[in-house]
């Protein structure tokens, strides 16, 4: 029975993508090629903007960090000058109270945002929300009395390679621009740009100054959000990435929300690739599917059944290739409800139900180093199963973890990394937050520091 079910189910899959692919056509006449995007871009192009960023950054002289050196010259306090430095990008208009989804990147570290319309007026704009993981931000014009402009999401698990999509943001600050190409693969993993590692590529000829910008359908609706391209020369090759709608859909709604972060299901499981090596052990024909490497105890993995070696194999009859394919559909599923997953379990399939639910966030302690110490500028926070969630460390992993670093901070500068674990501070051992904001406080003229960075321990001595 199991046999006839399985060949039903792929017969289905058959007869439905067959009439998905018949509602995709070529041209059938010389009349036909004469036809125009004009109307789509006239509908979508007011919901696209501009986006202008702009921060302070100092001009470091490395030779006036030598007390030395500005004692000789007489310039014992002298202040390091600042310049502004500026970037710019596009945005979407997702919401008609002037809520805009951009890349984070675009806007990361900024003082000031600004958004520019189609009509050439600008707003002010505040940040949202930002979720460096997604490399997604929202902002919000300021003092917007208006209705605007905005674009649907499409949803972008029915998109398909071959689909004609239109590019539109504006490259290089040379004004809005429309480009246009196909979808060239969907479901990109090894493309290194965000945690979610699941991208539309599309050969829409994308440049700097694109990110942020929309990728659209043949319907006017938001494919995704174009956010980085395949270059050797800094220009355009054809080969351009884009967060899928469905993602950027999870964030916006959790900018609408009033969050302040963005809330996600988490699994409580590590998952790692299947080598061909691992597949010939398993006895698998394709090295496909996400292999269980470890459960945390209490996580809705464990509640649901899930155990180490287990093969994750479909989840909501979606196939999943790879951990980072599983990871998108997961992340992108509501959290409240429930999600079915399909295991490869000794030969036999399996299938689990999974509670979607925030990964406990409790004892996170998170604070800033402000003292005098190779770790100001540092923000670290107490290892919750949230922020091992966050930063990608093991499941069981204990201790104090850096989180994020202050732009020009000592920490930035004497090589610390977001991720690093802190083991140990001059021989006393760091278990919270507390115990390093105490170790910091104590003036030292060497500082010996114990960390683990990507499973690997590092000692080091810095001065003080």
């Amino acid at each position: 029975m199991s046999a006839i079910r399985c060949f039903t189910a792929s017969f289905i899959l058959l007869v439905a993508s067959a009439a998905m692919a018949q509602d995709r056509r070529v041209p059938a006449s010389a009349a036909e090629l004469k036809l125009s995007y004009a109307p789509i871009v006239q509908r979508v192009q007011p919901a696209v903007v501009n986006v202008y960023a702009a921060k302070m950054v100092q001009n470091r002289n490395p030779l006036l960090d030598d007390p030395l050196f500005r004692r000789f010259f007489g310039m014992p306090g002298q202040q390091q000058p600042e310049q502004m430095q500026r970037s710019l990008g596009s945005g979407v208009m997702v919401d008609a109270t002037g809520l805009v989804v951009t890349n984070n990147h675009v806007i990361e570290g900024a003082d000031q945002v600004k958004v520019s319309l189609s009509d050439k007026r600008e707003f002010e704009a505040e940040i949202v929300l930002k979720d460096s993981r997604t490399d997604l931000a929202v902002l919000r014009l300021k003092d917007a009395r208006e209705r605007f402009p905005t674009l649907d999401f499409a949803n972008s698990d029915e998109l398909m390679v071959g689909d004609v999509v239109l590019a539109i943001g504006n490259p290089f600050g040379v004004g809005q621009t429309v480009t246009h190409g196909i979808i060239s693969a969907l479901a990109r993993t090894q493309v290194g740009i965000t945690d979610y590692q699941f991208f539309i590529q599309t050969d829409a000829a994308i440049n700097p100054g694109n990110s942020g910008g929309a990728l659209v359908d043949m319907t006017g609706k938001l494919a995704g959000i174009n956010t980085a391209i395949f270059s050797r020369s800094g220009g355009s090759q054809g080969i351009g990435f884009a967060i899928p709608a469905n993602m950027v859909r999870v964030v916006v709604a959790s900018a609408k929300s009033g969050g302040r972060a963005v809330r996600r299901p988490w699994l409580g499981a590590r998952l790692q690739a299947v080598t061909p090596e691992i597949a010939e052990t398993l006895g698998l024909k394709l090295p496909s599917g996400a292999l269980v490497a470890s459960v945390v105890s209490n996580s809705p993995a464990s509640r649901a059944g899930l155990r180490s070696s287990d093969l994750i194999v479909a989840i909501d009859g979606q196939t999943v290739d790879d951990p980072n394919a599983f990871d998108y559909r997961f992340a992108t599923r509501p959290l409240g409800g429930s999600s079915q997953v399909d295991v490869q379990r000794g030969g036999k399939s399996v299938k689990l139900t999974v509670a979607l639910e925030t990964a406990p966030d409790t004892g996170r302690n998170e604070i800033v180093l402000t003292g005098r110490s190779p770790f100001q500028g540092a923000k670290v926070a107490n290892i919750s199963p949230a922020v091992a969630d966050e930063l990608h460390l093991d499941v069981d992993t204990e201790g104090v973890v850096v989180t994020d670093l202050a732009d020009g901070g000592t920490a930035a500068n004497v090589g610390f990394q977001k991720g690093d674990i802190i083991v140990s501070v001059n021989n006393q051992k760091i278990l919270k937050t507390s115990d390093l904001e105490k170790a910091t406080r104590e003036s030292s003229r060497l500082w010996r520091i114990t960390l683990v960075r990507g499973g690997q321990q590092i000692n080091v001595t810095l001065g003080g």
